[in-house]
């Protein structure tokens, strides 16, 4: 049901979802459910309702949870995941999505599971143990370099893409993740490299805790602006840099830009 809301097509997607049993993946119920502004009490602890497509709770108080499941899997289906890939999962919680992304890869992928929460770090290395080429660590993903992954899937919005996620990126590799200003929706871009060119082009709108060092609140306003005129079709790729002078860019920061689809980059 999950797979088909989210218009994900073929099967992998849905079988990755079905071997995946997510009240595994969260505390013991009722559980805490996003609800607007903020969290509700599930009326059970029936594990039946974690198939609804609901955010959990993982740490309320720092409003970090168990994602949107047709969220992740929209996502997961645009970027195609193959079999013997090699991904990164920034901000992996307690391994949920991590789990999922191993089923997509398969036996002979491997998944690197980072985030920068001890607790979380801690609960997605016990419900991962067992996983075949799943590995957790305590690690801050904006700071130092990033080994080449096929795929980079990031949870956490940036208001700034981060180059060396995008520099670590095999041939063919995709980086998805929340481009957002702040607690704002925003929407999830996805960058596949081909060669030394970024393509770019949004996935669907979403809405992210932000990114502890890749999200800056000065960065914010630019952005939302950016998502208010609705047209993500637009974007067509990714340049890090500083944007041409004559040119009409989706959005131009700070030693980055996103180019529309019009728009003939100056090399």
């Amino acid at each position: 049901m999950i797979a088909s809301a989210a218009g994900a097509d073929g099967e992998s997607v849905r079988n990755a979802f079905a071997r995946v049993p997510r009240e595994r993946f969260v505390a013991p119920g009722p559980w805490m459910v996003l609800a607007g502004d903020g969290y509700v009490a599930s009326p059970s602890d029936d594990p039946a309702l974690l198939y609804d497509d609901i955010v959990v709770a993982l740490l309320p108080g720092k409003r970090i949870n168990n994602g949107q499941p047709t969220l992740h899997a929209r996502c997961l289906a645009a970027v195609r995941v193959k079999p013997g890939e090699n991904a990164l999962h920034i901000g992996c919680g307690s391994g949920y999505y991590t789990a999922v992304i191993s089923e997509l890869v398969g036996p002979s992928g491997a998944v690197d599971a980072w985030d920068i929460e001890p607790d979380l770090v801690a609960a997605a290395s016990s419900n991962l143990q067992g996983r075949r080429g799943v590995t957790v660590a305590l690690r801050d993903a904006t700071a130092g370099s990033i080994p080449a992954h096929d795929l980079i899937y990031v949870c956490a919005g940036c208001t700034r893409p981060v180059r060396a996620w995008a520099e670590a990126l095999a041939d063919g590799g995709r980086l998805v993740f929340p481009l957002a200003p702040g607690w704002d929706r925003g929407a999830m871009l996805m960058v596949t490299r081909r060669g030394e060119d970024l393509d770019a082009r949004f996935i669907c709108r979403c809405g992210f805790i932000p990114c502890v060092g890749a999200s800056i609140p000065t960065e914010a306003s630019a952005l939302r602006a950016a998502f208010a005129r609705n047209d993500l079709d637009t974007v067509a790729s990714l340049h890090f840099g500083d944007a041409p002078a004559h040119g009409d860019p989706w959005l131009a920061g700070d030693g980055w830009w996103l180019a529309r689809k019009s728009t003939r980059p100056l090399h």
